[in-house]
């Protein structure tokens, strides 16, 4: 094995990664990753990982956001990454804003004005899961 190191990892470890694992790096490096952001993600999940989910990973990251794409992470695990797409619902200001247009987007109902629903607890009986920073995902994907 090769050593490889990162100021990213730290700057007095140096860090073995298999060869397999090198070669992949090399050939994103050579597509304009970023080696800083390939670190980072070893990093944080592992080789295995690394090299398993790491172009999904930045694909559906620059396509959507880095932001909604770790939160999903978080929520539902890496290995969970492919159902990204589905699950996905936008990022909202809070968990009555996405219910008010959720409801208002699935069901042809004009609701009475005079009607008063609380938004927020409406969410709690639906199948989303709505993160700190705002990014609704569905459950069922």
């Amino acid at each position: 094995m090769n050593e490889v190191q990162s100021n990213e990892m730290t700057t007095e470890t140096k860090v073995q990664l298999q060869v397999e694992t090198e070669d992949f790096i090399t050939h994103l490096v050579e597509n304009s990753f970023s080696l800083d952001d390939i670190y980072d993600f070893i990093a944080e999940y592992g080789e295995d990982k690394f090299i398993n989910y790491y172009e999904e990973y930045v694909e559906i990251g620059e396509e959507y956001s880095y932001g909604a794409v770790d939160d999903f992470i978080e929520e539902f695990g890496i290995e969970s990454l492919s159902g990204f797409e589905d699950a996905y619902r936008g990022q909202y200001e809070s968990k009555g804003q996405f219910t008010e247009q959720f409801v208002n987007d699935c069901y042809c109902v004009d609701l009475p004005a005079f009607l008063v629903i609380d938004w927020e607890e409406s969410f709690d009986s639906l199948d989303f899961v709505f993160t700190d920073n705002g990014y609704v995902f569905d459950t069922c994907f």
